[in-house]
């Protein structure tokens, strides 16, 4: 599929070049710190170093004072503490920092994840039932529990005090709660709004260690967590978020805990970890176990303190993530022959449905359609009675704004700008499809389905020095809001020969009109069908960016090709 390549505007010449002298930068550095907004020594000060001083007060968040006075009672009067979290990776990893920090404080707590099939998203009713019936006086929602407006109303009408600690919209009601926590409802003055869920746990506990004393040290130690679910659920890496993702994994390889470093054993990775590590490897394979078997798995493996038991939970949950990944292969060949048979190819929007999909593997097969297709997608399964699944968006298209306007058909429906899940009637699916087809057809600007790549320079083979990758490697941790810096290569040719690896990867070496003696390794996943393109001894364009290759215990500065053109 042809690609839009979109140029991040340059700052204007006599800003980047004073910039530039300022911090002895080259020119190109100083054009990508002010294109992240990076505009002085101090801002670049902060960008360069993350540290424990950037992050905000808590209590600049609206009802943190209450939710601390209430934890902090709870914790003195030693009151039964439930802490409720969501199946995911931001949902558990927010239950392990929440409740493995509380129970060293206190004995009398314990932790909650709905089941995936037999109670769905968010705070369910059998949940509450189980608070009650165990005597619960705190309940503390994480990554859940913002529109949960009639099922904490049972919890609040047998006395139950609730803390909510959420990042999802809220709805026009909210729940009755002893305090609710999330910077994006009316009224907060927080000054970051795009705090994960077990971000906003950890400004709960950053509360209490503040009003009370706690050791300080023993937080600090959590940001693991944090990071993880950082990365995970696709916020942006900017502002607070990126001085908790720097900081948490400063934390995974200076100290990793049992489960952390478990999982990667498990998974064979042993250099320096990173955010894509964070996203590729253990995100996976935590969310297996609510996708395959439990989501408590996944909050067990976090709060070990034994190696041994964390080791073999991470061998569980690796098992339980490779049968993930065959169930989500084998759904997606079965929903896009079922796209190409009824044509919904043609269509604004993908949705598809079978009965027999596995609800757990929905939300990646819906993620893979929209690579292919470029729509706004939903993948649809059978739950009891009910149809249930999740959609994906494609670039710059809100999709949750879409499904509001097919809320009549939905029973309910949550979610982000970019990912949703959504549960309806059965007799509801085909009035929802022409509904959903039709608002996203009126919605969508043309352009935005064709796939974007977005790059921040032009640049010459002759510029990549040690340095230079140098700084670029501070710029890290990479992600949204602050992905890494994409380089526009002109008039490259192929220099030796090309391969393919693995029967879809491409290796193969580059150098440049003009430069001849400088050529850099590069290789381009997924587009082993650019073979003969590139061996044609024409000059041609490429997307890269720039990584370490750590190959046989080499390291070599390697170009990551994200899309390639024909030079015009």
């Amino acid at each position: 599929m042809d690609k839009r390549w979109t140029p991040t505007p340059l700052p204007a010449e006599d800003q980047s070049s004073g910039l530039s002298q300022k911090l002895n930068v080259s020119k190109v550095i100083s054009d990508l710190l002010l294109q992240r907004g990076i505009n002085d020594f101090e801002s670049a000060k902060s960008f360069f170093r993350p540290n424990i001083g950037q992050l905000y007060s808590p209590f600049l968040m609206k009802g943190m004072d209450a939710a601390v006075r209430c934890l902090g009672m709870a914790l003195e009067q030693q009151k039964k503490i439930m802490v409720y979290g969501d199946y995911d990776v931001d949902g558990t990893s927010a239950v392990a920092l929440v409740y493995g920090f509380l129970k060293k404080y206190h004995n009398n707590i314990e932790f909650y994840i709905p089941d995936r099939y037999g109670e769905g998203y968010g705070v369910s009713h059998q949940g509450m039932s189980y608070a009650i019936d165990q005597g619960v006086d705190l309940l503390i929602t994480l990554d859940c529990g913002i529109k949960a407006v009639e099922t904490l109303k049972i919890a609040t009408d047998a006395g139950i005090d609730v803390i909510i600690c959420d990042h999802h919209f809220p709805g026009n009601e909210l729940p009755i709660a002893t305090a609710i926590l999330n910077p994006k409802q009316k009224d907060c003055a927080y000054p970051f709004k795009e705090l994960c869920g077990c971000g906003v746990g950890f400004k709960l506990l950053q509360g209490l260690v503040e009003k009370y004393n706690l050791e300080e040290e023993v937080l600090w130690a959590q940001l693991d967590l944090v990071a993880i679910a950082t990365a995970a659920d696709i916020v942006p890496i900017v502002d607070e978020n990126r001085t908790l993702t720097a900081l948490g994994l400063s934390v995974i390889n200076s100290d990793p805990r049992p489960g952390i470093q478990a999982l990667f054993e498990a998974a064979g990775n042993k250099k320096e970890i990173g955010v894509g590590d964070l996203v590729f490897t253990v995100a996976p394979r935590i969310n297996a176990a609510g996708r395959i078997e439990h989501g408590k798995e996944a909050v067990k493996l976090l709060s070990r303190d034994e190696m041994d038991e964390a080791t073999n939970l991470a061998k569980n949950l690796h098992v339980l993530n490779m049968e993930r990944r065959q169930l989500d292969q084998e759904m997606a060949a079965e929903a896009l022959e079922q796209i190409l048979a009824r044509g919904l190819g043609e269509k604004n929007t993908t949705v598809v449905y079978d009965p027999s999909w596995h609800k757990g593997v929905v939300g990646i097969v819906a993620s893979r359609l929209t690579e292919t297709y470029y729509r706004p997608t939903v993948v649809l399964c059978k739950s009891d009675d009910k149809i249930t699944g999740s959609v994906r968006s494609v670039k710059g298209f809100d999709v949750h704004d879409a499904l509001c306007e097919c809320s009549d058909y939905l029973e309910q429906f949550g979610g982000h700008k970019y990912a949703a899940g959504l549960t309806m009637k059965a007799d509801r699916l085909d009035a929802f499809s022409q509904k959903f087809e039709e608002v996203v057809s009126r919605k969508i600007p043309k352009e935005l389905l064709i796939p974007e790549i977005e790059y921040d320079h032009e640049l010459h083979l002759s510029q990549i020095t040690g340095k230079f990758y140098n700084v670029l490697k501070q710029m890290a941790p990479f992600g949204p809001g602050n992905l890494a810096p994409l380089f526009l290569f002109k008039e490259v040719f192929v220099q030796g020969r090309s391969r393919i690896l693995g029967g879809k990867h491409l290796k193969f070496n580059v150098t440049q009109s003009g430069t001849e003696s400088i050529h850099f390794p590069c290789i381009a996943f997924g587009m082993a069908e650019k073979l003969q393109f590139i061996e044609n001894q024409k000059p041609f364009q490429m997307l890269a960016s720039i990584e370490e290759n750590h190959w046989n215990g080499r390291v070599e500065l390697q170009l990551v090709v994200k899309d390639i053109k024909p030079e015009f």
